[in-house]
Order: C-alpha cells, then structure tokens, then sequence
C-alpha cells in the first residue's frame, strides 16, 4: 500500500501557493527559535487575524458567540487559539496539538566564568540531544534576563550577519586517539559543552586589576549593552541554538534545512491552518505547548491545568458553563496531535521497517502509536477514528501515510497525545517525516509541509 509521491499531482497553482507557505515557514523558523519567540510571533499573526486575549474577556465579562476568537497564553511559553463554531461546545472541540520547544543547550543560573584567559559560560542540555554535533559549529543566544525591578531584557545575538556568534570548542584531531576510542554517547561529555563568549581581558593596572580580567570584561559589556550585571543571570532564561537561518536544501530547492522543525513544523503549519479557516460549525483549537522535549512537564506543559481551565473559562463565558459541560465537551472532542516522525533514511535502513516507514515528499504522516517496544508510553489511537481521518483526508485530496517511528526495539518516542488522550477524546499522532531529527539542523521535504498544511486545514473544517 505505498502512497504515491505527492509532488507528482501539483499544478502550478499548488506549486505557487506550496513556495509561499514553506517561504513563509522558513522566516518563521529563522527568526523564533525558543518559545517564547514563537508565542510573541504567533500571537501578532492571531491579532491580525481578528483574535483577543482570552484574558482581557474574562476581565471585561465579555460574552462570546459562535464566530468569535481568542487566544490565551501561559507563561509566555505556551499558547491556544480557539475558532467558536456554530455547534454546541459540549459536542467538543476540533484540536491541533504541537510543541515549541526543541534540543538545546541552556544556560545555568551561575553560567560566567574565566579559565586559561577565555570566558565561558557553563550549559545544561535540555531535551534529548548527541553532545557530539554541538562542538565547533557557530551558536547564537536567544532568551529573557528579568531584572529584580520588573524589567525584562530580551537577548539575541548570533542571527545578524553583523553579530558574533558562539562555540563550543572540540579536541583537536592530533590529540584525540583517546576520545575517538570512546562510543558516541561518551566522546563529548556533556558538562564541557560550555559556550567561548570572550578572550579579551580588560586592562587595568594595579591594585585594581580584576583577578579575572577576561570575565571582568564580559561582565562590564553585560552592563553597558544591556543593563544587567552577573546576579540577573539568576533569574534569566538564555538558550543556546545554532546560529543563521532556514534554507532550502537540494538543487531543486524541494527541501528545507533548519533548527527547530522538530516539532515547529508542525506547529507552524497548525497555526496556519487555524488562521486560514475564518468561520466553523464545530469549535477549533490549537495548542502549541512547551516542554514536551522533557516529559511535558511543568505549568507551561501538556500536562498542567492551562488547556482544561482555559476551555473552561470559554464555556463559561459562552454562556454554556458547568461542569458536567466541560467533561462532556473534552471528551467529545477530536484531536491531531501535531508531531513530527521520523522520515525513512536510506543510510540507515536498517533502523526502519521500510512499508511501515515515512517516505520523504509523500505526504502528512500518521502514526497510529508511538511509544517504544511493547507501543510503551504510547496514545494507540482506535481503528474507528482512522477511519474517520482517513475519509476527511481522501476527501479533502490530502496525500498522507501511515508509519512507525523505526523498526520495533530500535528505539522510540512519544508525544502530547496520551495526555488528551487522558479526557476520552480520539487522538491520533500526525505530523511531517523529518531527517536528522533532533541534530542541529533538521531537514524536511516542502510537499510534506504542504500538505501538513492541507490536511490540519481540512481537519478543522470536517472533523
């Protein structure tokens, strides 16, 4: 049952309208690289789009109605936007799911410090990483410094053609026979991936002379820059990512290699598609959430309160309130969990099940679980709602397949999807065939996005 290669049924005006949404994406996924980033952009294309903060409703006493839309925040971190249709909330929703966060480097709280006339500053790895590809490669800083008066200082140096980038330095080759002894996952250790961020030291003579002057000099540029003095990096939130933007990839240009697509492509698309379909009988949704690289965890992740009190509010001020209406509408909702999968490699074959693997450029993926081994940790959606979302894709003219994340016992991953799954909603695990996943730069097919898109619209308007 192989699907056909999608790039093969466009006409031109496909073609057009594919360039446009994947050149749009690649600026998205330049310019926001952590979530925070993703959230302030997101929010300015809901704006636009006629969305208002949940927040400013609920204070204001606002009623809604079918047409209306809003959007809600939790700490800046993660977001919903929410479509009302003409049906009855408790009928349920029509949910998008995808994450924000991505594999990273961060930095800790007391991160500055000097040795052998360089300054570093000291990381701590979030999400699952190889501490290999993060050595010799320009990095850049992205994040918040929150001062104790208040005030928060947004960084981003790196990205500019104009600004300095950053390393991690690797072991010179001649000196490395040890090192390239050692399997993989021990050759770089990874409390050495620790950021060069200077190598001039300040010149002061005398009494006064710092007893680490190269460190003294980044502290007295922290504050003439930016205002901030060492202390502040107590209370900041600064990630390192690799720097420069998205490009296309290949000499056809068919394909798009970026940091971040795990899983901002599917968040991207989910959000394009949200804003794209102005009217719905059946209330929309979509989530982009954080800390899913790390259990989604935390109040900003899929598993807080953030979505159940958020969808709550909305009945409420729906004039459809109560608690028996809340269950009723989450478990009669229907979801995509938007998550990427992994995308069948060739110089790795042996990894994958080939009739069961993603095919780059053939299309939206569905995996009926993820999980590992045994479909451990696994949201295995039921053959009922396959079949829904078989129907809604064929009829909308989707090109999709199904796959699984490598062969059995290779390896594994989950997603958000048995954390709504969790409400008796229908979840299955949807989203794009991505090479290289997690590496720093991740490479995906444009018909894969394209069609991302396609089928997250035609979810919104058929589910």
């Amino acid at each position: 049952m192989e699907r056909p290669n999608a790039w093969k049924s466009y006409d031109a005006a496909s073609l057009a309208e594919l360039e446009k949404l994947c050149g749009d994406y690649r600026a998205f996924i330049s310019e926001n690289k952590t979530e925070r980033e993703c959230v302030r952009a997101s929010v300015a294309l809901a704006e636009a789009a006629g969305y208002v903060n949940l927040d400013e409703a609920v204070a204001s006493g606002r009623k809604l109605a079918a047409g209306d839309k809003v959007y809600a925040v939790s700490h800046n971190k993660t977001l919903m936007l929410v479509n009302l249709g003409s049906d009855p909330l408790e009928d349920g929703l029509s949910i998008l799911g995808a994450h924000i966060d991505s594999p990273r480097l961060d930095l800790k709280q007391n991160p500055l410090y000097e040795a052998g006339d360089m300054a570093y500053l000291d990381t701590h790895y979030y999400g699952g990483v190889k501490a290999y590809h993060w050595v010799a490669t320009p990095l850049a800083l992205h994040g918040v410094v929150c001062k104790k008066d208040g005030t928060t200082v947004d960084i981003a140096v790196g990205e500019d053609a104009d600004d300095p980038v950053f390393c991690v330095s690797d072991l010179l080759i001649h000196l490395a026979s040890d090192q390239m002894k050692k399997p993989a996952s021990e050759a770089v250790d990874h409390e050495n991936l620790d950021v060069i961020i200077g190598g001039r030291p300040v010149v002061i003579e005398g009494d006064d002379a710092p007893k680490e002057p190269v460190k003294q000099a980044i502290v007295d540029l922290l504050a003439e820059r930016y205002g901030i003095e060492e202390e502040d990096f107590l209370s900041a939130e600064i990630e390192v990512v690799p720097a420069g933007p998205a490009r296309e990839m290949g000499l056809d240009r068919s394909m798009i290699l970026g940091y971040g697509q795990d899983d901002r492509v599917c968040a991207y698309t989910s959000l394009a598609a949200q804003l794209a379909v102005a009217d719905v009988k059946r209330t929309s949704v979509t989530l982009l959430v954080d800390k899913e690289e790390i259990g989604s965890v935390g109040a900003s992740g899929m598993t807080s309160r953030f979505f159940e009190n958020a969808v709550a509010e909305i009945i409420e001020l729906a004039g459809q309130g109560g608690p028996l209406a809340l269950r009723r509408c989450l478990a009669n909702s229907r979801m995509l969990s938007s998550d990427v999968s992994a995308g069948f490699d060739q110089l790795y074959a042996d990894r994958f099940e080939k009739k069961n693997a993603a095919v780059m450029g053939h299309g939206l993926c569905f995996n009926k679980y993820t999980g590992s081994r045994g479909k451990s940790g696994s949201n295995d959606a039921d053959a009922e709602y396959m079949a829904l979302v078989r129907d809604i894709m064929d009829e909308a003219g989707v090109a999709f397949q199904t796959c699984e994340l490598g062969r059995i016992g290779a390896g594994g991953g989950g997603t958000i999807a048995f954390i709504l799954a969790e409400y008796g909603m229908d979840v299955i695990d949807s989203g794009v065939a991505v090479l290289s996943m997690h590496a720093l730069w991740e490479v995906t097919n444009k018909a894969d996005v394209y069609e991302a898109y396609k089928g997250y619209k035609a979810f919104i308007e058929r589910a």
